[in-house]
């Protein structure tokens, strides 16, 4: 028994659609593959799914562009000329802007142009120039300030380890100035810390009355 016959309709399933189209599309490519082989033809295939997935077949004896060309010919117009003066147009836009800014520069900044200018345009020229003023002296303040407070920042964290390592420069010329008189004979000072920032200082020291006879001492600190 044959096949039955397929009515021609849009598959509504969307996965049989995708497998149907998948099948007939790698079905079409083969029989123009060997369209171009057994004729030796040149063929060209476009093909767009319903997501908008591109696939293409072109035979290996040309391409795209040679396709195209060969179908203008044949037909008699230009694909590309409507696109073309459309380029031309958005390229002449593009320079009246660019041409129209520069002219606002050599006004603004140059003070050239201005013989075309009546009293009036003049008039709002001066104004967006005030305007322009005022946001780049605020803009500038704002860094000043910006760099101002940051300065200061540095230098009361400057100022405050200044006064840490005063204070422990004047602790250890304590301990010195108190040994030196020879005050508490016999006892050790080991380790003093510091818990304001300040790094931990260790002062030892030994009255030499204390040191045992014949000892010789390996720090040259204790004499």
């Amino acid at each position: 028994m044959g096949r039955g016959k397929i009515e021609i309709k849009k598959i509504e399933n969307n996965t049989n659609r995708q497998v149907t189209y998948s099948k007939r599309r790698n079905g079409i490519f083969k029989k123009a593959h060997e369209l171009t082989v057994l004729c030796d033809a040149k063929i060209s295939l476009i093909m767009f799914s319903n997501t908008g997935k591109f696939h293409e077949y072109i035979s290996p004896s040309t391409t795209t562009k040679k396709m195209y060309d060969m179908y203008q010919t044949t037909l008699g117009f230009d694909l590309w000329s409507s696109h073309y003066e459309r380029m031309k147009e958005t390229m002449k836009k593009l320079k009246d802007s660019n041409n129209r800014l520069r002219k606002e520069i050599r006004q603004r900044v140059l003070g050239e142009d201005l013989d075309g200018l009546d009293v009036n345009d003049l008039t709002i020229l001066e104004q967006q120039m005030q305007d322009s003023l005022t946001v780049v002296r605020e803009r500038k303040y704002h860094v000043i300030k910006t760099q101002t407070d940051t300065c200061r920042k540095r230098v009361k964290n400057l100022e405050q380890r200044n006064g840490n390592l005063q204070l422990g420069y004047d602790t250890v010329r304590h301990l010195e100035k108190k040994y030196a008189t020879g005050e508490n004979r016999g006892e050790y000072e080991s380790t003093i810390t510091y818990s304001n920032g300040v790094p931990d200082l260790y002062g030892f020291c030994a009255h030499p009355n204390n040191i045992p006879h014949g000892y010789e001492p390996h720090d040259p600190r204790i004499a």
